[in-house]
C-alpha cells in the first residue's frame, strides 16, 4: 500500500477540496489509497512520488530476454535497450550508464539472447517504468542448447514427437503451402525444384522473418493461416543454414506446440542436414535441406511417367506370355490321339459295356435256371405232403357236424352224423355202430 508524502506546496498531507471557498480550512490528504474520494484526490504530484518511492523499495532482479532495440551512442551518457520475452508480447525498457554498458565483457547486439541486472525505476515526469541495468552477460551457446535438450524432453514425454502423430504426405499436392524468409535461396530451392519436378504445381507463400524476435510469432502465424485454407494440401517451413543463434525461433516452445496443432501435414526444411531443431522433430516430415523438400512433397513428372511406361512394358510382356503359354498347352491337348478322334474313347468304352451286358445276361440266365429246378422239387416235395395225395391214394377224412375231424372211433356215438370227404367229392352219412 502506498504511504502518505508529505505535499511540499501546502504543508504535510494537507490541501485544500476542489469545491471549497478560499477561505475554507485546508482539509489532511488521505494517507492511503483507499481512502481517497472524487472529493479528497491526491495530486498527479504526489501519486507519482508515493509509485516513486515503492518502485525505490525493490531489489535488483536478473532477468532474461532477446535484445530487439538498441542504437550504440558514443557521444550519450545513456545506453537505451529494449528486451523481449520469446515466448510472449512482452517487451521492457532497460537503462544503462554508457561507461557501464562499455565495460561489459560482450556488447550485446540486437538479436541476442542477454540476463540483465536490473533495478526498476520510476521516471516522475514521464510517468515511465523503466529498469536501471548495472550488468548483462550475453547467454552462451552451451547454455542455449541445455536449455533445448530439457524442452525436447518435456515435449517428448508429452508425445509430441511420437511416430503414431505423423501424416503421410499426398501423393500429388495441387497447392503447397511454403513459409519462408523474404526473398530468401530457400524459397528458391522449394519453388524452382518443385515446379521442375512437376510444373502444374501452385504454391501459396508466406515471406516472413526467420530469425530474430519475430521469428515464433510470424512463422506461427503463417503456419495457422496456411492450415485454416482447405485447398492447401501441405505445408513447408523452409530456412537455409545459420548459426545456433539463428535458428533457435524454430526450437521455440510456442512454435513447436503450433505446429504440433496443425492439421495439415508439414515438412520442415530447416538449415542444413546436420542442423536438427525441434520444428524437425514434431514435423511430420523431416528434409535435410529445402531442395530436399521440394523432391518430398511433389513427385518428379519424369520419373513417374518412366514408372508408368514401365509398369505398362511389364503388364503387356507378362500378359503375352500367359497367352502364349496358354496357347502352348492347348496345342498340346488338341495333338493327343484322345482330342484327334474322340470317338475312339467313346468305343473302348461302348465293347466294355456290351460285354458286361452279356456277362450279367449269362448270370441271370444260370440263376434263373437253378432257382427254377428247386421250384420244382420244393413243388414235388409240398405235392408229396399234402392231404389231396393221401385221399388221392384212397384214404378219407371223417368229420363230425361242427367240423371236427374223427380220429378215433371214440370220438362219435352210434347214430352221429357225420361228414366223408374223399380224394374226388364228399359223403354225409350216420354212424351205425361204433368199435373201440
Amino acid at each position: 500500500m502506498l504511504d502518505a508524502v508529505t505535499d511540499p506546496d501546502r504543508g504535510p498531507d494537507q490541501r485544500t477540496a476542489p469545491d471549497a471557498d478560499a477561505t475554507d480550512v485546508a482539509l489532511p490528504l488521505p494517507e492511503m489509497a483507499a481512502d481517497t474520494t472524487a472529493h479528497r484526490p491526491w495530486p498527479v504530484r504526489l501519486l507519482s512520488a508515493k509509485i516513486q518511492g515503492y518502485v525505490a523499495r525493490m531489489s535488483p532482479v536478473w532477468v532474461e530476454g532477446q535484445v530487439v532495440e538498441h542504437t550504440y551512442r558514443r557521444s550519450a551518457g545513456m545506453q537505451f535497450l529494449t528486451l523481449r520475452d520469446t515466448d510472449a508480447e512482452a517487451s521492457l525498457p532497460v537503462h544503462m550508464l554508457t561507461r557501464a554498458f562499455d565495460g561489459q565483457p560482450a556488447q550485446p547486439q540486437v538479436g541476442d539472447h542477454v540476463v540483465v541486472q536490473a533495478k526498476p525505476e520510476f521516471w516522475v515526469k514521464s510517468g515511465r517504468l523503466s529498469m536501471r541495468a548495472s550488468a548483462i552477460r550475453q547467454v552462451g551457446v552451451g547454455e542455449l542448447l541445455a536449455r533445448i535438450d530439457q524442452l525436447r524432453r518435456v515435449l517428448a514425454a508429452e508425445g509430441l514427437f511420437d511416430l503414431d502423430r505423423k501424416r503421410p504426405l499426398p501423393f500429388l499436392p495441387a497447392v503447397v503451402g511454403l513459409v519462408c524468409g523474404r526473398e530468401s535461396k530457400a524459397e528458391h530451392d522449394v519453388v524452382v525444384n518443385a515446379r521442375a519436378r512437376w510444373p502444374q504445381v501452385r504454391f501459396e507463400i508466406r515471406e516472413v522473418a526467420v530469425q530474430g524476435v519475430d521469428a515464433v510469432r510470424e512463422v506461427s502465424a503463417a503456419v495457422a493461416e496456411l492450415d485454416a485454407r482447405p485447398e492447401v494440401e501441405v505445408i513447408v517451413v523452409a530456412r537455409g543454414g545459420g548459426s545456433v543463434e539463428d535458428l533457435l525461433p524454430f526450437s521455440n516452445e510456442t512454435l513447436v506446440r503450433a505446429v504440433a496443432a496443425c492439421r495439415t501435414p508439414l515438412v520442415s526444411a530447416i538449415g542444413h542436414e546436420t542442423d536438427t531443431p525441434l520444428l524437425d522433430l514434431v514435423a511430420d516430415h523431416r528434409a535435410s535441406t529445402p531442395t530436399d523438400a521440394a523432391k518430398r512433397v511433389v513427385p518428379d513428372v519424369g520419373e513417374e511417367r518412366a514408372r508408368v511406361t514401365q509398369a505398362r512394358q511389364r503388364a503387356r510382356s507378362a500378359l503375352t506370355a500367359r497367352v502364349e503359354r496358354e496357347q502352348h498347352g492347348l496345342d498340346a491337348m488338341r495333338s493327343r490321339p484322345v482330342l484327334a478322334r474322340p470317338e475312339s474313347m467313346v468305343e473302348a468304352r461302348a465293347h466294355d459295356v456290351a460285354q458286361q451286358v452279356r456277362h450279367a445276361r449269362q448270370l441271370v440266365h444260370a440263376a434263373l435256371l437253378t432257382a427254377a429246378g428247386d421250384v420244382g422239387r420244393l413243388a414235388a416235395q409240398v405235392r408229396a405232403l399234402s392231404p389231396a395225395s393221401t385221399l388221392e391214394r384212397g384214404y378219407a377224412v371223417v368229420q363230425r357236424a361242427d367240423g371236427t375231424v374223427v380220429r378215433g372211433a371214440d370220438d362219435v356215438a352210434a347214430g352221429d352224423a357225420v361228414h366223408v370227404r374223399l380224394a374226388a367229392g364228399a359223403l354225409d352219412a350216420e354212424v351205425t355202430a361204433v368199435t373201440s
